[in-house]
């Protein structure tokens, strides 16, 4: 038994040392693309609608910008029941990147809606833990940004854009860069929601103006702030 458990420890796939080494990055990678994989078809998921927000809007009513968190909450709540009701719960399956903020509130509406709800969370170097409200077996911590985005692209058929930073922005130009760039080729309807947030905050016809986007360019996205709009328009564009 002791000569097992020796030989055990020998093994490669057991040694941390490689693992964690620059020679096993390739292992590390290729398993931050199988481990969900393997998840999601356990849990019979299909596709997703992902919610991109600042993990700083609190659930609290003290300032314009938190009243997203109640919105956000509320939407994912609605997507999920039609989900249950239409698709059996395997279709348009809440997603998030698993923090705080506008995070939390998606990944909360979606389970008191009974649903199952994902959480593409990331290790960062100050501390942020996944949020409560995630599916067990469906909340995950990535190390690589770029496998973490693929997860965000790949099941996904819709997406909301909350009110955010510079990790909401990045996220928002990622995708919008692939579909405008043909590397995407599904139609995925992008719901910037938010009026007063986003109306101003990128001069979208200016960039326009100097030719270095084209006008069909400003289709690829729609800004919206109703709840009931933002379901009507997903759920009349997203693929069936």
């Amino acid at each position: 038994m002791k000569k097992q458990k020796l030989m055990e420890k020998q093994r490669f796939y057991y040694d941390k040392g490689f693992l964690g080494s620059k020679s096993g990055r390739p292992i590390r990678i290729l398993s931050e693309y199988l481990s969900p994989l393997s998840s999601f078809k356990h849990n019979k998921i299909e596709s997703t609608v992902v919610f991109f927000g600042s993990a700083r809007i609190k659930n609290e009513e003290n300032t314009s910008i938190n009243r997203y968190y109640k919105k956000a909450q509320e939407l994912a709540y609605i997507i999920t029941k039609w989900n249950i009701k239409n698709f059996e719960g395997k279709k348009y399956v809440i997603t998030s990147g698993a923090g705080p903020g506008i995070m939390e509130a998606a990944n909360r509406g979606a389970t008191q809606a009974r649903g199952n709800t994902v959480g593409l969370g990331i290790s960062l170097p100050f501390e942020q833990t996944n949020n409560k409200w995630i599916t067990k077996g469906l909340n995950f911590v990535f190390h690589y940004f770029f496998m973490r985005k693929f997860w965000f692209m790949y099941l996904t058929k819709g997406i909301v854009v909350w009110p955010g930073g510079v990790g909401t922005l990045d996220e928002l130009f990622e995708i919008l860069t692939l579909i405008q760039t043909k590397k995407i080729k599904r139609n995925i309807p992008i719901v910037l929601f938010g009026k007063e947030f986003w109306e101003g905050l990128i001069d979208w016809d200016r960039l326009v103006q100097n030719e270095v986007i084209s006008k069909e360019d400003l289709n690829l996205f729609i800004i919206l702030d109703d709840i009931n709009e933002t379901f009507e328009y997903l759920k009349n564009n997203m693929d069936k």
